[in-house]
């Protein structure tokens, strides 16, 4: 957690308040999840949340601007996986589908989070993963990794 915020979901909210600023509309968002460090379960709990955001940008400028936020909030990248302040990601951007330029749409891994499908399906169950169709509800019953993710 970045020094300062007191917590983790006081951190969020912090970052969270500066998307409009950085041209990313939040329309709506989940509550918090809570859920074991992942992959190393020994590392400090997560916090995960959703985040559905207007934005006029590509989606390259978009996941700029998303790791600009998290330098901004303390994010320093060294080894993957690595305990971090904040991790934001850019899990789909509409239906589009590609992977080229370090950008992968949708979130190569996303589908088989329940810290990631969880706080989707809780804003937007009907949401259709771009590549394989099934909504937002049906992927996070098949999640297989971050099994115990709760809301807080």
């Amino acid at each position: 957690m970045a020094a300062g915020y007191g917590s983790s979901e006081a951190l969020l909210e912090a970052v969270l308040a500066r998307f409009p600023d950085a041209g990313l509309k939040i329309l709506v968002r989940s509550s918090w999840w809570r859920s074991a460090a992942w992959p190393d379960p020994m590392g400090p709990e997560y916090r995960n949340g959703v985040a559905l955001v207007e934005a006029s940008a590509p989606p390259e400028e978009v996941l700029s601007t998303l790791l600009a936020l998290e330098a901004e909030f303390g994010r320093r990248r060294s080894v993957k996986n690595a305990p971090r302040t904040v991790d934001l990601d850019l899990i789909a951007y509409g239906r589009e589908v590609r992977d080229e330029h370090g950008l992968i749409l949708p979130h190569p891994r996303a589908h088989e989070r329940l810290f990631v499908m969880g706080p989707l399906a809780q804003v937007a169950p009907e949401w259709r993963h771009p590549v394989s169709g099934v909504t937002a509800a049906e992927l996070a019953h098949r999640a297989r990794v971050g099994l115990d993710a709760r809301p807080v």
